[in-house]
């Protein structure tokens, strides 16, 4: 690999000056530049981004830390993020924490390591704020995605739960459900709070009782966990007439509970999802939806977060709520209750 000393050798000019053309400083004739980026190419020289950086204390380097890089909804944020970065000149290391907050200290710690210009994160715990302060107290700017922490003071950008929740739950209370089941993810994250929160406002309006063992809490956004919550909902003395899942995950794995059931949606009982996917939304029939627009969620955050780190906004000053709602797409999932047709259907 040439070295820079080898440019200037072949450019016939200082090393210095080869510094000033790579850093792009206005003290370089366009003669002498023209020269000197000659000799880089004629020699393959890429310039040492760990040095430029400690220079210009700049890496144009951002962090991405998602909680299940497997779930498409964060695969789509990340492509927005990326996007963005990219035509803004950055790059991006992406990491994934499984929902483990020790694994999501271990790439904080990594990431300010790395000297990134800033994260995206999608916290695993919105109850603690270490890993946060920790990214704070180094004057890092940092832009929390779909997941809020209350009491931080930083910048967010998240869909809201707690109405697309509602959204949902006065659709299937239109249709003449009462017993609603609904599995959510852990009570440490925003959005499972929030969708339960939602879905109760809804039954409260109408005078439906709130019925505690119809509300489900995994121990993660996944499959694994929509399924046994959704044997646990369906096998119960009386069980719902409609199920909410929580997220994408959660009703692939609610759906296939569904089906070893040998229950037919909607005829025997009505299913409806927080989250908009393909392979969901191509499931016959037709789910009915709340749909996020995750690519959008990624793109405003790196563009608030650039903001930031440009100075055309000062981190920590007026803290930002970018709040997108989401959309109510009903298609061929949900139907009147047929109470007795479930009861008869678990019988067998």
């Amino acid at each position: 690999m040439a070295t820079i000393k080898e440019v200037a050798e072949r450019a016939g000019v200082s090393v210095m000056t080869v510094s000033r053309v790579v850093n792009n400083s206005k003290y370089v004739s366009p003669e002498t530049r023209e020269k000197v980026e000659r000799a880089m190419k004629e020699l393959e020289y890429v310039p040492n981004a760990l040095a430029h950086g400690l220079i210009t204390k700049k890496t144009h380097t951002l962090g991405l830390i998602v909680s299940d890089i497997t779930n498409p909804f964060f695969t789509t944020i990340a492509r927005g993020v990326e996007d963005t970065a990219i035509k803004n000149g950055f790059n991006i290391i992406l990491c994934n924490t499984d929902e483990d907050t020790q694994k999501e200290k271990m790439y904080i710690e990594l990431l300010l390591r790395k000297r990134v210009d800033g994260i995206i994160l999608s916290s695993a715990d919105c109850n603690k704020k270490n890993s946060i302060e920790q990214v704070i107290s180094r004057n890092v700017p940092i832009v929390l995605i779909d997941r809020y922490i209350k009491g931080i003071g930083v910048d967010c950008v998240y869909s809201d739960s707690k109405n697309g929740a509602y959204k949902l739950t006065r659709y299937l209370i239109s249709l003449g459900h009462k017993r609603i089941g609904i599995i959510v993810g852990p009570p440490r994250i925003s959005t499972a709070v929030d969708r339960v929160e939602g879905y109760k406002r809804a039954l409260q309006e109408e005078g439906i009782t709130i019925d505690d063992s119809l509300i489900k809490w995994g121990e993660k956004y996944n499959r694994e966990d929509g399924y046994k919550s959704a044997i646990e909902l369906l096998n119960m003395n009386n069980p719902p007439t409609a199920i909410f899942g929580g997220n994408r995950l959660i009703t692939v794995g609610m759906l296939k509970a569904i089906r070893e059931l040998n229950l037919k949606i909607p005829d025997d009982i009505s299913v409806v999802s927080f989250d908009e996917v393909e392979d969901i939304s191509n499931t016959n029939p037709f789910l009915t939806v709340v749909s996020q627009n995750s690519y959008a969620i990624g793109v405003l955050a790196t563009e608030w977060l650039l903001k930031r780190i440009r100075g055309e906004s000062k981190f920590l000053e007026d803290p930002q709520d970018i709040v997108l709602q989401p959309k109510l797409i009903i298609r061929d999932s949900c139907g009147s209750p047929r109470e007795e047709v479930v009861k008869a259907s678990l019988s067998k």
